[in-house]
């Protein structure tokens, strides 16, 4: 994200007309693909008119957007939340992280859908929604370093691999967590979170970044 640009993060949608449409575009969108859910499709799940849905949408393509708006509206908002409250890097970390598994496992089937069909965005879309990822990686990244500067965290692997990787595994989850399955989100976010704190934390002691106090 260049300097001064901010991510399109709009309001997610009020309306019930709005939301309905969603939700039927999301649920045939997750049965058929993108390509095998037709407009009409869409209306009469929706239970709307095709002029409703124009009303609101200009085509398949915003409602593919909006779905995924609507999940990184609110994952961005988890984030500020927990950023206004100034907490240390390892309460910050862990609270972004474990808030972050369970909103993708909430809406696993909006970040199935919009993984398998990003593709098919255009240009413009495309780039606002690189912008709202990479303010997440940004910032999950400068908690990192805040806490390898003040010796929380280990310094042996750098900030961007351990951003990398922590969120890599979240955005992997579409290809293999079902809330079906036998890992409850909640423990998934609890395991997630405490692998990742203790891997950067080890050796944040032995390479004197921080040393315990005496007595």
């Amino acid at each position: 994200m260049t300097d001064g640009e901010r991510p399109d993060v709009r309001p997610v949608r009020e309306s019930a007309v709005e939301r309905r449409i969603l939700a039927a575009a999301l649920r045939l969108f997750a049965e058929h693909g993108f390509d095998g859910t037709s407009v009409q499709g869409i209306v009469e799940a929706a239970a709307v008119t095709k002029g409703a849905l124009y009303h609101y949408f200009d085509s398949k393509d915003d409602l593919l957007y909006e779905i995924y708006h609507s999940l990184i509206a609110r994952q961005l908002a988890d984030l500020d939340r927990v950023l206004a409250e100034r907490p240390p890097p390892r309460e910050a970390v862990r609270a972004v992280l474990t808030g972050l598994i369970r909103s993708t496992a909430e809406h696993i089937d909006e970040a199935k859908v919009f993984s398998r069909e990003m593709h098919r965005l255009d240009h413009g879309r495309m780039r606002s929604v690189r912008a709202q990822r990479r303010r997440y990686h940004v910032t999950f990244r400068g908690l990192v370093e805040q806490g390898q500067r003040e010796g929380v965290f280990a310094r042996a692997t750098p900030a961007e691999t351990a951003t990398i990787v922590a969120l890599g595994m979240v955005n992997q989850m579409p290809a293999w967590w079902r809330a079906d399955g036998p890992k409850p989100a909640g423990a998934l976010a609890d395991e997630v979170a405490g692998f990742v704190l203790a891997a950067l934390e080890n050796g944040a002691l032995e390479n004197g970044a921080a040393q315990p106090p005496a007595g």
